[in-house]
């Protein structure tokens, strides 16, 4: 994803809505020439899998426009420590949505997740609702997404399920981008774009965020065929503190100490649930074997 260090500016002025195209765009290539060359062999989908994929993609597409919305609006290590309430959700949607039985022990090891989010919300300098609130809706998307997903894996792999999925987001983020912020790009946003960074870095820098958005996000789906919604969202989280630190050096985005304590603890509960969450398995299987 494009990321910015400077969040004085008007968050419209990045045109998330056409990075997020150009993102999907990038994927969906990258899709098609695998298909050709049979790496992997493209698997078919009916009208039943297409029913399952459609609102999955609709959602795929909300989370990664609301993403850069709000990478835009406040600072990259905030939006990041927001995004660490992925596993409430997650969990809250197993057990809800899906009916899964998750071990009140889990819940207790994702209250420290959500006291170090609220922690380092009331103080983030950078802190905006914008900001806040695109994060959260990103958050409820990918949930949805993840669970949903999942189903969709019993029928077809995870690589076509992440490549029918970017075909449909794509589709659907085109409209938008181009209603939204079609006319200003043509008439002052690509001209304004190229004059700053140049042709060649303008075009590259898109190829290759989208690239490695496509790729991310592959090996995430990959990975969640092999785990529980809920594991996956907990492995997310750890990425999200590098994220958080790398952000924090090369943009210099300065945090009060209440937003530093507060991110420990949401990361302290992340481990604290992957150790409960082991030993639960590991009696599991102590069980089975017995």
């Amino acid at each position: 994803m494009i990321v910015y260090d400077d969040q004085s500016q008007d968050s419209n002025l990045f045109y998330n809505h056409f990075v997020s195209v150009i993102h999907l765009l990038v994927g969906v290539v990258y899709c098609l020439v695998s298909w050709t060359v049979g790496l992997p062999k493209r698997a078919p989908i009916d009208g039943n899998q297409l029913k399952l994929l459609i609102p999955v993609a609709v959602c795929h597409a909300l989370g990664h426009v609301t993403s850069n919305v709000s990478f835009a609006a406040v600072a990259v290590s905030f939006t990041h420590t927001i995004k660490a309430l992925e596993p409430f959700f997650n969990a809250a949607a197993s057990q809800f949505i899906l009916g899964q039985s998750i071990p009140i022990t889990l819940w207790l090891s994702l209250a420290p997740v959500v006291l170090g989010v609220s922690l380092a919300s009331l103080t983030e300098l950078s802190f905006n609702w914008l900001g806040f609130i695109s994060a959260m809706i990103s958050n409820i998307s990918f949930t949805y997404r993840s669970i949903y997903s999942k189903k969709a894996m019993t029928d077809m792999d995870s690589t076509n399920v992440y490549a029918y999925i970017s075909i449909i987001a794509l589709i659907v983020c085109i409209p938008p981008a181009l209603i939204i912020e079609g006319p200003t790009l043509l008439k002052t946003g690509f001209a304004d774009a190229i004059a700053k960074v140049g042709l060649v870095k303008f075009v590259s820098d898109l190829f290759w965020v989208g690239m490695f958005y496509h790729l991310y996000n592959q090996v995430a789906t990959n990975t969640l065929e092999r785990v529980a919604p809920l594991t996956h969202a907990v492995g997310n989280v750890l990425k999200r503190v590098f994220v958080i630190g790398f952000s924090i050096i090369i943009f210099g985005n300065k945090i009060s100490t209440q937003t530093g304590i507060g991110t420990a603890i949401a990361i302290a509960g992340v481990a604290l649930y992957s150790f409960i969450k082991a030993k639960i398995e590991e009696e599991k299987r102590q069980a089975k074997a017995a």
